[in-house]
């Protein structure tokens, strides 16, 4: 058996075990990284909704070129889905006996409803010293940032992932958001949009309906 056809063989049966163990909510992937026009060659589990014969994504296109070309894993960090579900996600290179980067082995695990879980137990275990609000503040560099910090706020009020948020829902989140005045920084609409996991023209249609409401 070829070296190559080895590597694949062993990283299928460890993407098995991966999502055998941390359920629906995961999923592994296999890339063959000396064919990234149609790069994954397996897929356990369906987070992202792909197939096998899918192209590599953006990220693991840059994560090749940086460094100077050699590979560098990365690992926890965060990824959106095209419907604003949340995800955390690790890749990492395997090497063949030259050294050179042959495959990516990907985990992605929709962390959605654990988001959704913590928020519905949050009022049982947050305490509150006489009723006392604290206020929190986010030192921002920069616009995006403050715009990310005042949606993670307006999210945590409502209490649900927007992704499994229903229209009116939707519409709260972004009636908190316009009360904050976030739309009022630049760009604003486009950020929220993406961590919605919607169109900017459908921010502007809740934020239409929000106004007209007032």
């Amino acid at each position: 058996m070829m070296e190559k056809e080895s590597i694949f063989q062993n990283l299928q049966r460890i993407a098995d075990a991966i999502v055998a163990l941390f359920g629906k909510n995961c999923e592994a992937c296999v890339h063959d990284l000396t064919s990234l026009q149609n790069s994954l060659i397996y897929i356990r589990g369906d987070v992202t909704h792909r197939k096998p014969g899918a192209p590599a994504t953006d990220l693991l296109m840059k994560m090749l070129k940086q460094n100077s070309g050699k590979a560098v894993d990365m690992q926890n960090y965060k990824t959106t889905t095209a419907d604003g579900r949340s995800l955390k996600s690790a890749t990492t290179f395997i090497m063949d006996s030259t050294g050179r980067p042959i495959a990516a082995f990907c985990i992605n695990l929709d962390t959605t409803d654990f988001y959704n879980a913590g928020q519905a137990l949050m009022p049982f275990i947050n305490i509150q010293e006489n009723n006392r609000q604290t206020n929190t503040e986010t030192f921002a560099h920069s616009a995006g940032e403050t715009v990310e910090a005042l949606f993670v706020h307006a999210v945590e009020k409502i209490g649900k992932h927007p992704a499994s948020m229903n229209v009116d829902e939707k519409t709260l989140l972004i009636g908190q958001l316009e009360e904050n005045s976030t739309f009022l920084l630049k760009g604003a609409v486009e950020r929220v949009a993406r961590m919605m996991g919607v169109t900017k023209f459908t921010v502007y249609n809740y934020l239409k309906k929000v106004r007209n409401n007032k």
